[in-house]
């Protein structure tokens, strides 16, 4: 199989022929949570979107140091670099150690990852266990003009950066336009410019965390961190650095700059950016409040739910849509990815079960496998990867009914790759019952709802209904017939 794999490049703002420094090895720098709170929807679409980058490069044959951080220090309140840090803020509510709230949350994290199927990275470092390298570096930035000493505090000199390099080259912002929009009034601060971000923070008396340096007892910024793991973990120059949209400013914007003033060259050769999660248009986050945690939608207890959704759904519904469009969040839209997974389920089920005739004459699947591809090298292109799937699901259900015929050896192909792509690639675990399992299955589905039969025939209509409500919550369609009952899970 060629590798023709074509990516965005959000720094070029063009598709770009995906090709690693150092081939076959592939390293991957991916912003990873703030971990003050449990995961939401938004926290699981930028893990999933490069999961499946993920997958890809190593199904197209990579070897990949796939490197996710954890956030336990420096991140303020606002992503700005005055308030309180979002976990220390947490400890000092709960009365706790930051810690015990950052490995809480990191638990939960990968509980909740590991139910949507989402690969472990390579390695995960965290902030507070890379004081040194951070006060390295920042040494490194003073040394080479890019940073101040104020107050105990050290801060990125933007305009001095910008007079060799360009500030804003990730994002489109011009540095004049931060001067007019951030204008403070003199004495009021203690950077020399208000766009200019910290590296170190003096440390407040309220202020939990805390690490000696040679400027002040203090903490390190948020922007620092990242820099400084990529290149301890991937080197001063690595193929590709990921995250959500809204941290390409100031983020990611920061990274470049730092990482710049340090080296002196770029470090990172493609950027890519997975939108945001919305609901009703307005974006998803713990600092709007109008989030809905993956426990929420695992378990349906959400006002904006009207049932528990399996993780696999979830993860079928963020793929439904480009990792670069926008999504927008309902309970709708949870059914309708409910009921599509279900469909392709259903069709793999009957592919399985199929009478082959001598040709096939319903599909040609040199072509499925090959548009599949052409999709998934098309910048991960999974809503149209999709529609070649159901197109694909419509075949089979055609020949399922005898009007065209299907071979031996296409159903055998078709069926070991779409278990490929659904399991391997996409990461959507198709639940596979044996067939022993599968007759248990269906007869404790069929003794409850001859139990419920029974109960109508004595006039214990609640629990009745409680039979019928208990199964359509559980997924399965029920319908009364004059010979007894049919059902089907969904």
């Amino acid at each position: 199989m060629e590798k023709s794999l074509v990516i965005y490049n959000t720094l070029t703002r063009l598709k770009e022929k995906f090709e690693p420094i150092n081939s076959p090895n592939v390293g991957m720098y991916v912003c990873g949570p703030t971990v003050y709170g449990d995961a939401h929807v938004g926290h699981a679409r930028s893990a999933i979107n490069f999961d499946l980058l993920y997958r890809y490069l190593v199904h197209l044959g990579y070897k990949v140091r796939y490197i996710r951080n954890i956030t336990d220090v420096g991140h303020l309140e606002n992503d700005a670099d005055e308030g309180e840090d979002k976990i220390g803020k947490k400890a000092r509510v709960e009365q706790l150690e930051p810690m015990e709230i950052a490995q809480y949350f990191t638990n939960r994290y990968h509980s909740n990852m590991d139910q949507l199927n989402v690969k472990r990275p390579s390695i995960e470092p965290h902030a507070s266990g890379h004081i040194p390298e951070q006060l390295e570096m920042i040494q490194t930035l003073i040394e080479n003009g890019f940073a101040y000493e104020s107050n105990g505090s050290v801060y990125f000199d933007v305009e001095a950066y910008n007079a060799k390099y360009n500030y804003g080259k990730l994002s489109g912002r011009k540095l004049e336009d931060l001067m007019a929009n951030t204008r403070e009034l003199d004495g009021q601060s203690e950077k020399r410019n208000p766009f200019d971000f910290a590296l170190w923070k003096k440390a407040s008396p309220y202020h939990i965390m805390q690490w000696n340096s040679a400027y002040s007892k203090g903490f390190p910024g948020w922007h620092l961190e990242c820099s400084v793991m990529s290149t301890k973990y991937l080197g001063e120059k690595f193929d590709i650095h990921g995250g959500g949209l809204d941290l390409m400013f100031p983020h990611h914007e920061c990274e470049i700059a730092q990482s710049v003033g340090t080296h002196g060259h770029e470090s990172v050769k493609y950027w890519m950016h997975n939108n945001l999660i919305t609901i009703n248009g307005q974006k998803m986050g713990k600092s709007l409040g109008n989030f809905i945690t993956l426990d929420e939608l695992f378990s349906g207890s959400h006002a904006l739910l009207e049932k528990a959704y399996n993780p696999r759904v979830v993860r079928f519904f963020i793929l439904q849509a480009h990792y670069r469009n926008p999504l927008d969040f309902s309970n709708e839209s949870l059914i309708a990815a409910e009921k599509a997974l279900a469909r392709i389920s259903e069709a793999m089920e009957q592919l399985k079960k199929m009478n082959p005739s001598a040709t096939t004459t319903a599909l040609n699947v040199d072509d499925f496998v090959n548009n599949c591809y052409a999709a998934l090298n098309d910048d991960l292109n999974t809503p149209i990867l999709l529609s070649y799937v159901f197109e694909t699901v419509k075949s089979i259900n055609i020949a399922a009914t005898g009007k065209e015929g299907i071979s031996q050896t296409d159903i055998q192909k078709l069926s070991q790759f779409i278990d490929m792509l659904l399991n391997e690639i996409l990461g959507i675990e198709m639940e596979q019952i044996s067939e022993s399992s599968g007759e248990v299955f269906n007869q404790v589905v069929d003794l409850l709802l001859n139990l419920r039969i029974d109960a109508k025939k004595n006039k214990d209509f609640a629990t009745a209904d409680r039979i019928r409500v208990e199964l359509s919550n559980m997924g399965f369609t029920i319908k009364d017939t004059k010979d007894g009952f049919e059902w089907k899970r969904n």
